[in-house]
């Protein structure tokens, strides 16, 4: 499924998990790893290593349930951890903790919970990218931060009167530790990506928007961007374009200025790792707003590895085609290109389990269960949302009516009128995108709203 292009950018040794290392035992040697090659020929900046969890002591003397982990040890510099097993449909029924040691200190930190629900961010059931070989059940990522030692421990939820029947820990389990690899050096507008490479593909996907090459697509007034808009309408449309998809009634004044965007090469991704063909939708009928759940403790500046970090695991440990979301913002409001295919066209996620199709996915980098999203998130996704559904004249303030692909709130098949710019929760049983995240996602729908003129 993969397609492995190679990449003249840079050459250097890493060290990285094989398929094959993704179905090893419980019992396997305690702080055994795996390494083999799965990256592209020339060698590419980044890389994960895959330590199997093996039985450890509980502490608790009354508990039955199973722990298993890792050891206090030292590794290979890391900066995003995350919990992967074998079969994608099994639930991890338990908790997962970690302790990291940050490079250059002997202090370890306190133990931090990972997100371990996680199925819920997942391409469509019945889908090519969901019944991959490649897929894997996987907790969410948490972002530590460059760390060279680690600690962790998964404990099976225990038996209570209301849980007589305890769900035995998944097969395969094993930490993956990921380096997201250097930032990409400053290149020059001569520095286009090579003919026919990925890198190209994934830049071509914005013309018209940005130049080859380009790290980011620039912000345009309102004026310009619905002249933009209504000289694409005249136009027949191409493939991937969203130029039939626009509702009875639609003008073009109904959509907010376009914002500021990091494109993918920008933020470095490195495009040999990800399917190299795009998926399209038919159009984007509603946004679905997430959190990432890899924790508040990152820097602004450190953004571009943190995106590295979560599209590595993305397709290296959970086995999607490219990482999930359409796009991502951090806490200082910064807009990111996620899934490529490019930013103004219909591209297929796996962000909300059921609801891919007619969607897009926007990512908040962060975890907001009780932390509250700064301000500039909120305009942030405001302005996003007013450009990114005025495309195809979908109101903010309004409702959709989608198609489940199934799921655990609604069926598949059914029709449900969900809210144009919904939570995550929304489509699916889960706490995603965080309690106190939600909560803004009314006052998002007005301003949206008004951004584009309604």
């Amino acid at each position: 499924m993969r397609s492995l292009m190679s990449s003249a950018v840079l050459s250097v040794s890493i060290t990285v998990v094989s398929a094959a290392a993704l179905a090893l035992p419980l019992a396997a040697p305690a702080g055994a790893a795996t390494s083999a090659a799965r990256v592209s020929a020339a060698g590419v900046p980044g890389s994960t290593q895959s330590l199997r969890l093996t039985p450890l002591a509980s502490s608790d003397r009354s508990s039955v349930a199973t722990v298993v982990g890792l050891p206090q040890r030292s590794v290979t510099t890391f900066s995003l951890v995350g919990v992967v097993w074998d079969d994608p449909k099994a639930a991890l029924d338990g908790s997962a903790q970690v302790r990291t040691r940050p490079v250059g200190s002997s202090t370890w930190t306190g133990w931090q919970n990972i997100e371990i629900h996680n199925d819920d961010h997942a391409a469509d059931p019945g889908t090519a990218e969901a019944d991959a070989p490649t897929v894997h059940g996987s907790t969410a990522p948490l972002w530590v931060g460059p760390s060279n030692g680690v600690q962790l421990r998964v404990q099976q939820h225990k038996p209570t009167s209301a849980r007589a029947t305890v769900t035995p820990l998944p097969h395969g389990l094993h930490l993956d530790l990921v380096d997201p690899g250097p930032d990409p050096a400053p290149q020059s507008a001569a520095d286009a990506p090579a003919a026919g490479s990925a890198a190209r593909a994934s830049s071509e996907a914005n013309a018209g928007l940005a130049p080859l090459g380009a790290t980011r697509i620039p912000a345009l007034r309102k004026e310009a961007t619905e002249k933009a808009l209504n000289d694409a309408t005249k136009t027949t449309p191409a493939p991937g374009t969203m130029g039939t998809a626009h509702t009875t009634g639609f003008k073009a004044s109904f959509i907010g200025p376009r914002p500021d965007i990091i494109t993918r090469k920008g933020w470095g991704a490195d495009e040999s790792i990800r399917e190299g063909s795009f998926l399209y939708t038919d159009t984007v009928k509603a946004a679905f707003i997430h959190h990432t759940a890899t924790g508040n403790n990152y820097t602004c500046a450190q953004v571009p590895s943190l995106l590295r970090g979560i599209y590595r695991y993305h397709v290296k440990s959970n086995g999607w085609r490219d990482i999930g979301y359409n796009f991502a913002i951090d806490k200082c409001g910064t807009i990111y290109e996620g899934r490529a295919g490019g930013v103004a066209k219909p591209v297929m996620g796996a962000h909300t389990l059921g609801f891919n199709t007619d969607t897009t996915g926007i990512a908040v980098l962060g975890t907001f269960s009780t932390a509250d999203p700064p301000k500039a998130v909120t305009d942030a996704l405001t302005d996003l949302t007013a450009w990114k559904l005025g495309l195809t004249g979908a109101n903010p303030g309004g409702k959709a009516t989608l198609t489940s692909g199934g799921g655990n709130r609604y069926p598949k098949g059914s029709k449900v009128s969900l809210d144009v710019i919904s939570g995550h929760r929304d489509g699916f049983a889960t706490e995603c995108p965080g309690a106190r995240l939600y909560s803004e996602l009314g006052a998002i729908r007005t301003a949206s709203a008004l951004a584009q003129g309604r």
